[in-house]
């Protein structure tokens, strides 16, 4: 089996830390993110295997009923997905940034996973709706053209669903704003 990121976001803060406790408690999964954003929802993150994922979604989805605004299985997700949303990455050289600002904590996940893997880019974060107004974005780097494309395949994925804000690629950032976005 291969690793999944599940999502699930809620209109309610006490029914968002419920579900993430019945999806800690449904199936062997790691809790990567759980808390309020705003306008005061509650959004989860978790990782695990792609069964235990779907499993613990569901379970997080019947607790939250209608307070459960969505929820996302991205099954066999890039490797660099998690490392990116837990802020643990270590960059050592930036050729090329591109970021790529999203309507939701979900889609920037999706926007994160699909970036990765249209091309050779690195994920350096992909944050999530905290003050953010609820929306997430994704920052990545790499070669100028495999920037340009991760970000075209981002704009492509996600703007069907209307999932992309806006986009940016910035050839050489200068080394003053590197140390302040990364």
């Amino acid at each position: 089996m291969s690793k999944a990121i599940g999502l699930v976001e809620y209109k309610t803060i006490p029914k968002g830390i419920e579900a993430a406790d019945g999806m800690l408690k449904a199936s062997e999964v790691q809790l990567l993110f759980s808390s309020p954003i705003c306008p005061g929802k509650y959004v989860s993150v978790i990782c695990g295997e792609v069964d235990a994922v779907r499993t613990a979604v569901n379970r997080a989805v019947a607790i939250g009923d209608l307070f459960t605004i969505d929820s996302h299985v991205i099954p066999n997700v890039h490797p660099s997905v998690i490392p990116a949303i837990t802020a643990t990455v270590e960059i050592a050289k930036v050729e090329a940034l591109g970021v790529v600002e999203t309507i939701s904590a979900i889609a920037a996940i999706k926007a994160g996973d699909v970036a990765a893997k249209a091309a050779g880019v690195r994920l350096v974060e992909i944050r999530i709706a905290r003050g953010l107004g609820g929306k997430g974005f994704v920052l990545f780097t790499g070669d100028l053209g495999s920037v340009e494309t991760s970000v075209r395949a981002c704009e492509k994925e996600l703007g069907d669903e209307g999932g992309v804000v806006s986009s940016s690629v910035i050839p050489s950032p200068h080394r003053d704003l590197i140390s302040y976005v990364m």
